[in-house]
């Protein structure tokens, strides 16, 4: 059966009139919705516009192309193809929209809410995954393709793919049970058994990345970080106490010691950044005895973990100034000799 130009050309001028009229009111719409968006306190919308803002033209696309095809006279099997790439392009592009939408709200719920989730890379990649396997799924249906053959294929060739991929998919099994177990968070601040210590920037499918204080990045298996010892310093809450050895000479009162330095501590709260007065600071006469002096520990609590190192800083500042002014004496260590004479006896 022949095509005549007359029967493409008709649909084809029609779709190309849609498309330009619906393109037209799509930017218009977007940019009174851009403007409404921004005069909102709440961020969702926001998200949602931009998320549908670029499948939006695939759909002006499909509806397009199924008025051209309503209004045409082509063969029946030239309409059920097109028909089925209008039914393509509007489940896939309402898939990527969900996908990626669904992924923004996620993140953005988590961050408002303060809740222990972390919006890691592989939690977002999970979300987004399942949407687009179920989008892609629902594409093969529509196109007449049954998927339990496949759903068998894919079982039957899982066996090779886990043995091939043994390491890949126990890292991402390792990440998803550091996300489950939540030992290790986001934003916490942990030292691995090897020493390195930083803040956990991202748990991926396949690794964890660690900030260093340096402004180094330390990336580790996921396999490997469920194996060792890890050190988390933000549980079971940020606050932490610091211990801050002192040595005076054998000459000063315990009493008189004990004062002052509770006195500088409590003076520094609300002076030193992240040094915190509840519970009040406390000195404890440990560990005593020393072979040059007696040792003092002074113990206070900051907010967190980096903020002991500018606390420890002033702090040592203050007492070192006031015990100047005490006249209280910081002895260097000495030690007493005793020479005996081999001629004696």
């Amino acid at each position: 059966m022949e095509i005549s130009l007359t029967s493409i050309f008709m649909p084809l001028t029609v779709a190309a009139i849609t498309v330009s009229v619906l393109l037209v009111t799509r930017g218009i719409a977007f940019r009174l919705l851009h403007r409404w968006a921004g005069r909102t306190e709440t961020a969702l919308d926001d998200i949602i516009i931009k998320a549908f803002r670029t499948p939006s033209l695939f759909w002006c696309l499909a509806i397009g192309l199924y008025i051209g095809v309503a209004v045409s006279d082509l063969p029946e099997k030239y309409i059920f193809y097109l028909s089925k790439a209008v039914h393509v392009i509007v489940i896939m592009s309402v898939t990527v929209a969900t996908a990626n939408l669904a992924g923004k709200i996620f993140k953005n719920y988590i961050q408002k809410s303060g809740l222990p989730i972390p919006t890691t890379g592989l939690a977002y990649g999970i979300l987004k995954g399942t949407v687009l396997v179920i989008g892609i799924l629902v594409t093969l249906t529509v196109l007449g393709i049954s998927i339990t053959p496949l759903i068998t294929a894919l079982g039957v060739g899982g066996l090779a793919v886990a043995l091939a991929l043994q390491d890949t998919l126990a890292n991402l099994f390792a990440g998803i049970h550091v996300l489950l177990e939540k030992s290790v968070r986001v934003g916490d601040f942990i030292r691995l058994e090897t020493g390195q210590e930083g803040y956990v920037e991202d748990i991926t499918w396949r690794t964890t990345r660690i900030r260093m204080l340096p402004n180094n990045m330390v990336i580790i298996p996921n396999s490997k970080l469920s194996q060792s010892t890890v050190t988390n310093y933000n549980l079971p809450e940020k606050r932490m106490s610091l211990l801050i050895p002192i040595g005076v000479s054998y000459s000063s009162d315990p009493e008189r010691i004990e004062k002052i330095l509770v006195e500088e501590a409590k003076k520094a709260v609300g002076e030193i950044p992240g040094l915190l007065g509840d519970p009040e600071p406390f000195v404890r006469f440990i560990p005593g005895f020393g072979e040059s002096s007696l040792e003092f520990t002074l113990i206070c609590q900051v907010g967190e973990f980096v903020d002991q190192y500018l606390a420890q800083h002033e702090l040592r500042k203050r007492i070192f100034k006031r015990f100047k002014d005490e006249a209280i004496e910081i002895p260097f260590p000495h030690r007493t000799v005793y020479l005996k004479d081999s001629r004696e006896g």
